[in-house]
């Protein structure tokens, strides 16, 4: 990977040592490391994206932007559409379109190279709850105190362990890590006494489903509204509740649910084609536990179809190592 901010983040970080993953990060100003993937990226933007109604090229030159040809008003792209048609000129058009400088086609030399050195199988992730888990953000302090009869407060929203965890009074009063999900604030997750707790917010019926930015949205507009009576401003659970059900919120709102539920089809369609492309790619490469290659002797119980992580066995990293 390159030297972006997010990549060097402790959530990243840990993310990648919770699976036991690698990272390798290209050299500062070097960008001949990503020569492969940045042709590709020039590729595809001339004979795809550059090509779309809403392309924003014609931007390069204020002075011929007008109403008409303004990329603003010209957007009738949605995500999912576009990673769809894209997926169809990635891997249908250019991959096995013949390339001037392979003599063939990408996905020939792929298959050439498999048969002429094998295939190398590597660890799959399972994307599951705990990988899922591991990818939510957390609170800037990193954890949250469980107050007995309350349960733990995040983003001014409190919320409550499903199975009662928070009634032992042995984690009552404590500190503990805790992380949410962004596109749904009626969902956060406690780590208590080993395990990874889910919880629900409070007037989780009103709240479920909505994502941060909407609550953000709402916060604003809540404490625009109380300055104009110059009121107290603290923004309660409750009055984001019965905010986020009026017919002034569906108008304020609006515009960013439309952009969360693109990204909630979008993570589904990626989801579904990880399912897919995990299926073809075992029916076409078995692979083969008689090879004599005791490098090569792995199974699929033990290489594709690798059993969930224990997360018993996983201890949070203290707040000075990870959180603060």
């Amino acid at each position: 990977m390159d030297n972006g901010v997010e990549f060097g983040s402790i959530y990243f970080e840990t993310l990648l040592a919770a699976f036991a993953c690698t990272k390798k990060q290209r050299p500062v100003a070097s960008p001949r490391f990503g020569s492969l993937i940045e042709r590709f990226f020039g590729t595809t933007n001339t004979e795809f994206f550059y090509n779309l109604k809403g392309n924003t090229q014609i931007t390069k030159q204020v002075r011929l932007v007008n109403k008409a040809n303004n990329p603003k008003v010209q957007a009738v792209w949605t995500l999912p559409e576009l990673y769809e048609y894209f997926c169809e000129y990635a891997y249908v058009i250019y991959d096995c379109r013949e390339h001037p400088a392979l003599g063939l086609s990408p996905n020939a030399a792929f298959e050439r190279g498999l048969n002429q050195s094998g295939m190398r199988y590597g660890e799959k992730i399972l994307d599951d709850e705990n990988f899922k888990i591991f990818t939510l953000p957390s609170t800037p302090k990193g954890s949250a105190k469980i107050i007995p009869r309350i349960g733990i407060k995040i983003n001014s929203i409190y919320y409550w362990s499903i199975d009662d965890s928070f009634l032992n009074p042995e984690v009552e009063g404590t500190q503990v890590p805790v992380r949410y999900d962004p596109f749904d604030v009626g969902t956060a997750y406690a780590y208590v006494k080993g395990n990874w707790v889910r919880c629900i917010s409070e007037y989780y019926s009103s709240l479920q489903g909505h994502s941060e930015r909407e609550i953000r949205l709402a916060s604003i507009e809540l404490r625009q509204q109380k300055n104009q009576y110059n009121q107290k401003i603290t923004i309660r659970a409750k009055e984001l509740a019965q905010y986020l059900e009026s017919a002034e919120a569906q108008e304020t709102l609006q515009a960013q649910r439309l952009h969360d539920l693109a990204a909630l089809d979008m993570r589904q369609l990626l989801y579904q084609n990880n399912i897919k492309q995990t299926k073809t790619y075992l029916d076409e490469y078995p692979i083969n536990i008689n090879t004599t290659n005791p490098t090569e002797v792995l199974s699929q119980t033990d290489k594709l179809n690798i059993s969930a992580i224990d997360l018993e066995k996983i201890q949070p990293h203290t707040q000075e190592e990870l959180w603060q």
